[in-house]
């Protein structure tokens, strides 16, 4: 499960990707938009400028803004920027291995299968950009609203 600094920090990723381009936006306005404690915002946009995710500019006309387009910016990175590794346990993680003192790890079952799953959370992950989640978001949303886009 991740954490809900994990979850604020990916919804205002997502909110600087709708407005991709525009210039940067204000932590005050990006915490009112996605109705996020300002000061726990602040932290979350730090470790995610210090990741590379993001970019700020001081002073007039500057804030936060993604540092690369939002099809350039996986899921996975902005995850790992605020959780760490995604392996649910440290002997199959690839960025904080810890060898495991309980059991012989060629063998384990348990490892084995939190490799698997660790392999398909960063298989989804790392291939789904910010631009994917929103426009994931829209075309549940148009559903939603019963419009159909056909596209030849």
């Amino acid at each position: 499960m991740i954490s809900k600094k994990t979850k604020y920090g990916l919804q205002a990723a997502l909110l600087l990707a709708q407005e991709y381009g525009q210039g940067p936006l204000l932590i005050s306005d990006l915490a009112h938009r996605g109705k996020i404690p300002k000061k726990f915002l602040e932290y979350i946009l730090l470790q995610l400028k210090n990741a590379g995710v993001l970019q700020s500019r001081k002073g007039k006309g500057g804030g936060y803004e993604l540092a690369k387009p939002p099809a350039e910016i996986s899921v996975g990175r902005a995850i790992r920027a605020l959780e760490g590794s995604l392996a649910p346990v440290a002997c199959v993680s690839e960025t904080a291995y810890q060898r495991c003192t309980e059991c012989d790890e060629a063998t384990c079952g348990i490892r084995l299968v939190m490799k698997d799953v660790r392999d398909a959370m960063a298989g989804i992950l790392d291939h789904t950009s910010l631009q994917d989640m929103l426009n994931r978001s829209e075309d549940e949303r148009r559903k939603l609203q019963g419009v159909v886009d056909f596209q030849i």
